[in-house]
C-alpha cells in the first residue's frame, strides 16, 4: 500500500523522531501507533525519571501526521500540523515505553483531523490526549 510506505517514509525522513527514538508499530488507513521506548536522555525531572512533556508532545504530533498520511483519501501526501491540542492527564510512568495511537477520522479538500492518545503500560490511564488539525495535498 503506498500510503504505509509514504508513512514509513515521512518518519524516517523527521530527524526528531529518530532523535526521540519512534519507532512505528502499526499502519493501517488512517491509523497509526508509534512507540518511544524510555531514554534517561528525555527525562525533564530528574529526581523522579519521567521523561519530559515536550517529548510526548513530540511524539503525539508525529504519530497524528503519520496518521493522516496513511489515509487513503491522503495518498500519502505530505501534511503539515496547523492546529494541535494536548491534554496531559498524569506524568508516564518512568523506565516504561509510551506509545501514541492516532486516529484520522475526517479528511475534507484541505484539512484532516485527528484524535490521538499517548499510554504507558497502562491503558486504562492514559498519559495524554489529542486532537488537531492538519493540512492536507502538499505534495512531497
Amino acid at each position: 500500500m503506498a500510503e504505509t510506505d509514504a508513512t514509513y517514509a515521512f518518519i524516517d525522513a523527521i530527524p526528531h523522531s529518530k532523535a526521540l527514538g519512534m519507532e512505528i508499530f502499526s499502519v493501517t488507513s488512517g491509523e497509526v501507533e508509534l512507540r518511544m521506548p524510555y531514554n534517561s536522555d528525555l527525562v525533564g525531572d530528574p529526581q523522579t525519571g519521567v521523561i519530559h512533556g515536550g517529548a510526548v508532545s513530540a511524539l503525539l504530533d508525529t504519530c497524528c501526521g503519520a496518521a493522516v498520511m496513511s489515509h487513503p483519501d491522503q495518498k500519502g501526501k505530505m501534511t503539515a500540523t496547523l492546529d494541535l491540542r494536548i491534554d496531559y492527564m498524569r506524568p508516564a510512568v518512568p523506565h516504561q515505553t509510551i506509545r501514541a495511537i492516532a486516529t484520522c477520522y475526517n479528511v475534507t479538500r484541505s484539512v484532516a483531523f485527528v484524535r490521538a492518545v499517548a499510554l504507558d503500560d497502562d491503558d486504562a490511564r492514559p498519559v495524554a490526549t489529542a486532537t488537531g488539525a492538519f493540512v492536507v495535498g502538499g505534495e512531497k
